[in-house]
C-alpha cells in the first residue's frame, strides 16, 4: 500500500510539473494585431503580454514574410485580412517549427524589406510590449516610394520665373496610428484632432490665392519625425506648421501655446548637418548648392549652417507671435509667448518651424472643446490669418505674395480659365481681358498674358468651413467579423470603434451591438427588396429619405416598381 501511494504521489507531481513547465515556456500571449496603412509603408503592431523572443525570414513565390514569436500562444482571432494596404494582404497562422512557439505568415504582394523591432509599454499604459513590423511599399527601405517628376520641377520653377509661384506651408498632423499621443479625460485621442485640425487648416490655406497646403499625413497612420521634415522638405516649404494638444497629469492647465527650436538644439543639430556631407546638398533657397560645391571646408559649412539657423529660428519666432496673437481672439492662451523647446520636428535648418498646442486634452473642458467641429474651424482660420500676415510682411522671392500689386507674366497651363487665373492674382477677368485686348474667352496652353497690377492691400482670408453631418449605427457582429473589417467597410479607425464603445481588447462575440459614428457619405449603403404593395413614397418614408434621392441613387425613369426589385437606398 505505501509502494502505490508512494507511486501515485509520484504520478501526481510529475503532472503536475509538467504542467507548469509547459505553461512556463508558453507563458507569452499574442493578444492582438493591427495593421496601420500609410502611403508609404504598413506598419503591423503585433501586441504581446510580455517582451517577446522572435525570429523572421522571407519567402518567394509567392512573396511573404514569416515571423516565429518563441514561447508564445495565441489569444487573439486570426486570420487578419488586409484590404487597403498596397503591400500586405493578409496576416495567418502556419505550422511553428517547436510547438512552444507561434508561426505569423505575412502574405505580401510584392518584395519589401521588412523592418522588425519590439517596443516597451508605453508610461499611460494604453499600450503594453509591441512587436512592430514595418513593411516598406518600395522594394528597398532606402527607396522613396516616388519622386517629384521633371514637369513638376520645370513647372515650379517656370512659375518662380514669371514671380508666381505659390507659398508653400507644411502642415503636420502630430502623432498617428499606432501613436495615440495624449488620451484625454474620456479617451479621447491626441491623433484624432490633430489631424482634423490639420485637414482643415490645410483647406484654409488653400483657399487663399498663392498659396498652397502639404499635408504630412491624411490619415490615421504614423510618420516618422525625421520624415517630416523630409517631406517638407521634399515639397519646398516656405514653412512647417506642427499641430498637436498638449497634456498634464492634473485636470487644471488649459490653454494653448506655440514652440519654436531652442538654440541648444539647434547647435546640436548644425554639428550633425557639418557631417552629413550627403544630406547637405538638399538644403533649400540655395544653401545646397553652396555647400555642394564647399564640402570639404568645414568652416564654410559651419558658418552657412549657422546663418541657415539663425534665419530659421527668427522666422519661426515671427510666425509664433503671429500665431498667438490671433489664436488669442478664439483661445485661452496657456503661454502669452513663443516657447523654445528642443523637438525633433523643429530642426529644420532650410525651413521657419512651428509647433502649436492647440490646447490641453487633459482639461475635461478644452477636451470636449478641441473636438467641437466649430472651435477647430475657429483654430484653423486663425492660423491661417497668422501665416498669411507673416507672408505678406516676409514675401518669398518669386512668389505672387512678393509681387501683388505689380504687373506680372502668366504662362497659362492646361486647364486654366480666365476666371482661375484671376483668382490666383486676386483680379478681374474684364481687367486681363482688356489689358491683353482679348477678343474671346478662349486661351492657348503656353500663351503669355500680362496681368495687371493692382492695390496692394491686405490679403483676404475667406472662411472655410468643413461641415460634417454624421450618425451612429448599430452594427450587430456576424461570423467574420473583426475590427479591422468593420473600420474598413464604415470609414473609421479601429481605435475610434474601441473607444466608443468601451472595448478592452480586439476580441468580438456574435451578436455583440457595436456603435459606430460614421460621416454619412460613407455610410454603407442600404438595399431594399420591393414587396407587394409597396410604392416609392412608403419606402421615402421607412428609410426617412426623399422620393427624389432614391429615384436619382437607382436612375430610375417611372415611379413604377416591381415586386422583388432591388432598390439603393441613399442615405441622404
Amino acid at each position: 500500500m505505501l509502494i502505490v501511494h508512494v507511486c501515485r504521489s509520484w504520478v501526481v507531481w510529475l503532472a503536475l510539473t509538467t504542467a507548469f513547465l509547459s505553461s512556463a515556456v508558453q507563458a507569452n500571449v499574442l493578444e492582438g494585431v493591427r495593421v496601420w496603412p500609410s502611403p508609404d509603408e504598413t506598419r503591423v503592431v503585433i501586441d504581446v503580454k510580455s517582451e517577446v523572443d522572435f525570429s523572421y525570414f522571407t519567402l518567394s513565390g509567392p512573396d511573404r514574410l514569416v515571423v516565429d514569436l518563441k514561447q508564445t500562444s495565441l489569444g487573439t482571432k486570426l486570420p487578419v485580412h488586409v484590404s487597403d494596404s498596397a503591400i500586405l494582404t493578409k496576416i495567418r497562422a502556419s505550422s511553428p517549427p517547436e510547438k512552444s512557439s507561434y508561426r505569423l505568415v505575412l502574405e505580401l504582394k510584392r518584395k519589401s524589406s521588412p523592418q522588425l523591432f519590439k517596443l516597451a509599454p508605453t508610461p499611460g499604459g494604453q499600450y503594453g510590449h509591441r512587436l512592430v513590423i514595418d513593411l516598406p511599399h518600395a522594394e528597398s527601405a532606402s527607396q522613396p516610394a516616388a519622386k517629384p517628376s521633371s514637369e513638376t520641377k520645370v513647372s515650379r520653377d517656370a512659375s518662380q520665373l514669371y514671380g508666381t509661384a505659390d507659398i508653400v506651408v507644411a502642415i503636420d498632423a502630430g502623432h498617428g496610428g499606432e501613436d495615440p499621443g495624449s488620451i484625454g479625460p474620456t479617451r479621447k485621442y491626441e491623433k484624432d484632432v490633430t489631424l482634423s485640425v490639420a485637414k482643415k487648416l490645410a483647406d484654409q490655406i488653400d483657399a487663399v490665392p498663392g498659396m498652397k497646403a502639404v499635408l504630412t499625413r491624411r490619415g490615421d497612420y504614423f510618420v516618422n519625425l525625421n520624415k517630416r521634415s523630409e517631406i517638407a522638405r521634399k515639397n519646398k516649404a516656405h514653412l512647417l506648421v506642427s499641430i498637436h494638444a498638449d497634456a498634464f497629469h492634473t485636470p487644471q492647465p488649459r490653454g494653448a501655446s506655440v514652440f519654436v527650436l531652442n538654440t541648444r538644439r539647434a547647435n546640436t543639430e548644425i554639428a550633425r548637418w557639418v557631417e552629413n556631407h550627403e544630406q547637405q546638398s538638399e538644403l533649400l533657397g540655395g544653401a545646397g548648392e553652396v555647400l555642394a560645391k564647399n564640402n570639404a571646408d568645414r568652416n564654410v559649412s559651419q558658418t552657412l549652417l549657422d546663418l541657415q539657423f539663425s534665419h530659421s529660428q527668427k522666422e519661426g519666432y515671427k510666425v509664433a507671435t503671429n500665431i498667438l496673437r490671433e489664436m488669442g481672439k478664439v483661445a485661452h492662451l496657456h503661454k502669452r509667448e513663443p516657447v523654445n523647446a528642443s523637438l525633433a520636428v523643429l530642426k529644420s535648418p532650410d525651413i521657419p518651424s512651428v509647433l502649436v498646442e492647440t490646447g490641453f486634452i487633459s482639461n475635461p473642458a478644452e477636451e470636449k472643446l478641441l473636438f467641437q467641429r466649430s472651435h477647430q474651424d475657429k483654430l484653423a482660420h486663425a492660423l491661417t490669418v497668422a501665416v498669411v500676415q507673416y507672408f505678406e510682411d516676409n514675401p518669398p522671392e518669386g512668389t505672387l505674395f512678393a509681387n501683388r500689386g505689380k504687373t506680372q507674366k502668366h504662362k497659362v497651363q492646361r486647364g486654366e480659365s480666365l476666371s482661375v487665373i484671376a483668382n490666383k492674382y486676386g483680379t478681374r477677368v474684364e481687367a486681363i481681358v482688356q489689358t491683353n485686348k482679348l477678343k474671346s474667352n478662349n486661351l492657348a496652353v503656353g500663351q503669355i498674358l500680362t496681368i495687371p497690377g493692382g492695390s496692394r492691400g491686405p490679403v483676404h482670408v475667406p472662411v472655410v468651413s468643413n461641415p460634417v453631418e454624421t450618425e451612429t449605427v448599430t452594427h450587430v457582429v456576424k461570423s467574420g467579423d473583426y475590427l479591422g473589417k468593420l473600420a474598413s467597410t464604415y470609414k473609421v479607425s479601429v481605435d475610434a470603434i474601441k473607444r466608443e464603445n468601451n472595448l478592452r481588447s480586439d476580441t468580438l462575440k456574435l451578436g455583440q451591438k457595436l456603435k459606430i459614428t460614421v460621416s454619412l457619405k460613407d455610410k454603407p449603403l442600404r438595399k431594399h427588396t420591393v414587396a407587394r404593395g409597396e410604392f416609392l413614397g412608403k419606402i421615402a418614408s421607412k428609410y426617412n429619405v426623399s422620393v427624389q434621392s432614391i429615384r436619382e441613387a437607382n436612375k430610375l425613369r417611372s415611379d413604377n416598381l416591381a415586386v422583388g426589385q432591388v432598390l439603393i437606398i441613399p442615405n441622404k
